[in-house]
């Protein structure tokens, strides 16, 4: 048993037969009070199967004090399960499920289900000698394409090196499951989503990727080495995968969907359901941060990278636009530039210490920040649209830049499906 399986993971082994010597990828779904969690399995099902064999891990769960009738819906969902995949069983995919009911209620969440079934991935690896075998998150309201599980393989296949990938992702825009109004609230913070992503690209900062628990992957190894899934009870995803964006190697897979669902919810304190949620409950359209507080973070990394130099670190505020000196001030810069600088000696070196500091969680800090004290917040419609604009302002000139929320996102959709080299 490896190390982070000693003391790390929260249950020994739960699935009692031995997998299969060439497993390559274990899909782990988290579920809580899951009416469509057998549509999902069936999106699997129809998947493409790779060269090596699949598993699929449903770790139901709830937490003390949940109503009985949640516990008794989630014992008769995992008969449900179970007899669903006895009649699908096939020797290179099988399903498993497990019930972890009344966890503490401090821990019990999408963090803790998620981490209960890929820490059971992960023994699932070790015990077949796979240990760079891909444990691929996905959720019980999710479908995907049929080369999902293909793409998976070929993706890490193709990138060695690779430790975790993003996975690209496009919600539902119509149909019959859900009203008008879903449809138009979800392409809305779909849109917003995107566009703080694209933002972020254009502000030069290098761990600019999407962070969505449904469309994201890891190996096992490397999930190992970074201490694992953590526990929250959202977020868990933003908090997880940016512990490997970092990485040279990070990728993102661009040669297959998953399909979230639009479906609101009150499940956790942020998010994609409980955005779609406030949205239906409010008569203002989806805002998002203002173009201003990129406009201003783009001069800000322009310059920091050039800080290992003295006399340019001397002078680190200098010109610097207000929202960011003002920033800085309060996070004791000055005196986090020394330390940056008295621990590297090159370019490289300070480069990589700065972004380590100035990550993904500093920059959302600034952009709140400058949301509160300098930059109020827009209509996603009109920003998505400026951003066209001035990122690209030959082809904005060249043709009309879209304006309606569906058209933008769709514009987005196709502009992220292409790689992103970021910068080094």
């Amino acid at each position: 048993m490896t190390p982070y399986l000693r003391k790390r993971a929260l249950h020994p082994p739960q699935i009692t037969s031995p997998p299969p010597d060439d497993l390559g990828i274990v899909v782990v779904i988290p579920a809580y009070r899951e009416p469509q969690l057998l549509r999902s399995l069936q999106a699997l099902l129809d998947c493409e199967l790779p060269s090596g064999s699949v598993e699929v891990i449903v770790v139901l769960n709830d937490r003390e004090g949940d109503a009985p009738a949640t516990t008794a819906f989630h014992r008769q969902r995992l008969r449900e399960i179970r007899a669903w995949a006895e009649r699908h069983d096939h020797p290179r995919r099988r399903f498993f499920a497990f019930y972890h009911g009344a966890l503490p209620h401090k821990r019990a969440g999408v963090g803790t289900a998620r981490k209960i079934g890929m820490d059971e991935a992960v023994y699932r690896f070790e015990g077949c000698g796979q240990q760079g075998g891909i444990i691929a998150c996905f959720d019980a309201d999710s479908t995907c394409a049929p080369n999902y599980l293909r793409a998976l393989e070929k993706g890490f296949w193709e990138r060695p090196k690779m430790p975790a990938c993003s996975i690209q992702f496009a919600h539902p825009l119509r149909g019959e499951a859900f009203s008008p109004a879903v449809y138009e609230a979800i392409a809305a913070y779909e849109l917003h989503l995107r566009y703080y992503l694209q933002a972020q690209r254009w502000a030069g900062f290098p761990h600019a990727y999407h962070t969505v628990g449904s469309s994201m992957a890891v190996r096992a190894d490397a999930y190992q080495q970074q201490g694992g899934m953590n526990r929250r009870k959202a977020g868990e995803d933003f908090y997880f995968l940016h512990k490997f964006t970092p990485f040279a190697d990070f990728g993102e897979l661009l040669d297959t969907w998953v399909y979230p669902s639009p479906r609101p919810s009150d499940r956790v304190p942020f998010g994609t359901g409980r955005s779609v949620g406030e949205l239906l409950g409010s008569t203002q359209p989806q805002h998002s941060y203002a173009l201003d507080t990129f406009r201003d973070l783009r001069v800000f990394l322009q310059r920091a990278v050039h800080w290992h130099r003295p006399p340019l670190a001397a002078h680190w505020s200098a010109n610097l636009p207000p929202s960011i000196q003002d920033f800085l001030r309060r996070q004791d810069f000055e005196a986090k530039l020394r330390e940056i600088r008295e621990n590297t000696t090159d370019p490289a070196a300070f480069r990589k210490r700065f972004f380590a500091w100035f990550n993904a969680f500093q920059l959302m800090k600034y952009v709140h920040f400058a949301r509160d004290h300098y930059h109020p917040d827009r209509t996603v419609a009109e920003l998505a649209g400026d951003l066209i604009a001035a990122s690209v302002p030959a082809e904005a000139a060249a043709r009309a830049v879209p304006t309606t929320v569906y058209d933008l996102l769709l514009h987005y959709r196709a502009w992220q499906s292409r790689a992103w080299a970021a910068p080094r």
